[in-house]
C-alpha cells in the first residue's frame, strides 16, 4: 500500500523508478550503474519502493561473467495506483479509469450532450460517482485525475473556448472542492501529443495535430509539452492562411482550422449533397464521388501547408495527424505528403495516430504518472 500517494518523489527516487520502468527486469546492481548511485543508496530506495507496492521482484536473474551470486530482477508495479482521465468536446464526454500503464479498468462515453458551464460540472461528478461506485477498491488508489478541454488553458485555468463556454467557469477550484486528488485541466491537444509521446510514439520530440471542430496542436520535447508564456503554444489552428478569409472566434481572419477541420468538411458536404448529417462514416461511403474527392484533396492541402509551416517552427521528428477522416481514409495521408515538398519538411515522418480519440485520455493518464512518479521523460508504452 502506498504510504503517501500524493507526495512529491525525490530525485534519487525518481531516478531508480524511471530506470526500472525503461528497462522492465533489472537488477539493483544494474541500477547502480545505470544511475551513478552507489550499492548501498540503491538499496535502500529499492526497499522503499517495494514497501509502497511500486515495484516488486520478479525473481532470480544470471550470474555476471565473474560468477558470483545471480542478481534478484525488479519491475515496475504498473497496477499499484488508478488514474482518471476525461477528454471534453462541445457535446460529449470520455472518461476512463486506468492503471499507470494506460490498461483500461474502465470506459465511459457519453455523446450528443449539451456541455456548458451550466453543465459540465454535474455531468463530470455524476460520472466520476458512477466510476467509483462500480470500482470502490482500485477508486480508491487514484492519484490523479485530468480534464482534457477544448481551448486554451494557462495553469490549470481554461483561458478560451472558441466553441462552448468553459472559459466563463473555474473548473479546477470547483472540481478540487468535491475530490481530494490533485487534479489537472489541460488543453486536448497537448494531451493527445503527450499521449503519443509516453505510450504510442518512440521519438523525444513531436507535435500531434487534433482535427476535429477546430484543429489543435500539442508540441512535446522530452517529455515536456510546449505551452509558452500564456498557454498558447502550438494553437496551429489559428495560424493564418488568408489574411481575409473567414472569420473565427480567435477573432483573426482566414484561419487554419476555418478551412481544414473536421466540422467544416463535414459542413461543406452537407450541403454540397444535401445530406442533413455527416461524420467520418459518412464521407467514407462518398469516397468515389468526384466532388468528394476535390474537397478530400483540397483538404490535405490546406492542413499541408500548417504542417509546412509547423516544421518550420517547431522542428519536431514527427508531425501525428489524429483525425476520424484520415484514420477512415489512410490515402489522405500520401496526397498530405506530396505537398511537403520544403527541405525543412524531407526528413520529417509524417503519421496517422494508433491511439485514435483515446489520446488525449491517455494523455491525462501520462500527466497524472509524471505528476506522481516525478518522472518527466517518462514512457509507459513497454511497461
Amino acid at each position: 500500500m502506498i504510504s503517501n500517494k500524493y507526495k512529491i518523489r525525490e530525485q534519487n527516487e525518481s531516478l531508480i523508478l524511471k530506470g526500472i520502468i525503461d528497462h522492465k527486469n533489472i537488477s539493483r546492481a544494474e541500477l547502480s550503474s545505470l544511475t551513478g548511485l552507489n550499492k548501498a543508496s540503491v538499496s535502500s530506495i529499492t526497499k522503499g519502493l517495494l514497501d509502497d507496492g511500486l515495484i516488486f521482484e520478479t525473481g532470480i536473474g544470471s550470474a555476471g561473467t565473474q560468477g558470483g551470486r545471480k542478481p534478484i530482477m525488479l519491475q515496475f508495479n504498473p497496477k499499484v495506483a488508478a488514474a482518471l482521465s476525461f477528454d471534453i468536446g462541445i457535446d460529449y464526454l470520455k472518461g476512463t479509469l486506468a492503471y499507470l500503464n494506460g490498461e483500461e479498468i474502465t470506459f465511459i462515453e457519453k455523446k450528443r450532450l449539451n456541455v456548458s458551464a451550466k453543465t459540465v460540472i454535474a455531468l463530470l461528478k455524476e460520472t466520476i460517482t458512477a466510476i467509483q461506485k462500480e470500482n470502490p477498491e482500485v477508486c480508491s488508489t487514484i492519484i490523479g485525475m485530468t480534464i482534457g478541454i477544448h481551448g486554451v488553458v494557462h495553469n490549470h485555468q481554461v483561458i478560451f473556448t472558441p466553441y462552448y463556454d468553459l472559459d466563463t467557469i473555474d473548473l479546477h477550484k470547483q472540481l478540487s472542492k468535491s475530490f481530494d486528488f490533485p487534479i489537472f485541466i489541460e488543453n486536448e491537444a497537448n494531451l493527445a501529443a503527450l499521449g503519443e509521446y509516453a505510450f504510442s510514439d518512440s521519438s523525444e520530440s513531436l507535435v500531434s495535430l487534433s482535427i476535429h471542430s477546430g484543429v489543435g496542436g500539442g508540441v512535446v520535447n522530452s517529455g515536456l509539452v510546449q505551452k509558452g508564456h500564456h498557454g498558447t503554444a502550438g494553437e496551429i489552428g489559428h495560424s493564418i492562411l488568408f489574411p481575409d478569409g473567414k472569420a473565427c472566434p480567435c477573432g483573426n481572419n482566414g484561419c487554419l482550422e476555418q478551412y481544414a477541420s473536421n466540422t467544416v468538411l463535414y459542413e461543406q458536404i452537407a450541403e454540397k449533397k444535401q445530406l442533413d448529417y455527416v461524420d467520418s462514416a459518412v464521407v467514407q461511403s462518398l469516397i468515389d464521388d468526384s466532388e468528394i474527392q476535390t474537397r478530400l484533396e483540397q483538404n490535405a492541402f490546406w492542413l499541408a501547408v500548417g504542417i509546412n509551416n509547423t516544421v518550420a517552427l517547431y522542428d519536431p521528428e514527427v508531425v501525428i495527424i489524429n483525425s476520424s477522416i484520415y484514420r477512415k481514409i489512410p490515402s489522405l495521408l500520401t496526397k498530405v505528403r506530396d505537398h511537403l515538398t520544403s527541405r525543412f519538411t524531407k526528413d520529417i515522418r509524417v503519421e496517422n495516430s494508433t491511439l485514435g480519440s483515446q489520446a488525449p485520455l491517455y494523455g491525462g493518464i501520462a500527466l497524472c504518472c509524471q505528476n506522481f512518479l516525478n518522472i518527466q521523460r517518462l514512457k509507459l508504452k513497454h511497461v
